[in-house]
């Protein structure tokens, strides 16, 4: 069956980057972030199997929507610079925008989920294994 679950045409990848924007602007909620922090700190999300050049693409067009803005880090560092992406206050009105919006997604999962379970508990239909099929 296509479509259905990363074992099944790829829907974890898509709920992942789903969540990335999201998580993206929570992590600059917290505070001012280079790009690499950005990119690691996903992970404790569990966005860990997306190209890095897809999140800095993302906080790219996050920027040109005015939700972020970036400037280069004026700290000398071994490395090349690096670009320092902070929240806007358009950004913060998005983060609530997304966060009322997963509450909102959270509460019809639950629906789903608690549906389902009283269905199988009633044993009822196809696919329910009774007593006599163990």
């Amino acid at each position: 069956m296509r479509g259905h679950g990363r074992r099944h045409g790829g829907f974890g990848g898509r709920r992942m980057r789903n969540l990335m924007r999201p998580t993206l602007l929570f992590l600059m909620h917290l505070g001012p972030a280079h790009g690499y922090d950005l990119v690691e700190r996903l992970r404790s999300f569990g966005i860990t199997d997306i190209d890095p050049s897809l999140i800095y693409r993302t906080l790219r067009t996050m920027e040109t929507d005015g939700l972020a803005q970036s400037e280069w880090s004026q700290k000398k560092t071994q490395g090349p610079p690096r670009r320092v992406y902070t929240l806007t206050e358009e950004g913060n009105n998005g983060l609530q925008y997304y966060l009322d919006d997963l509450k909102n997604t959270r509460s019809r999962i639950d629906q789903l989920l608690d549906a389902y379970e009283q269905h199988m508990q009633s044993g009822i239909g196809n696919f329910h294994k009774t007593k006599g099929d163990e």
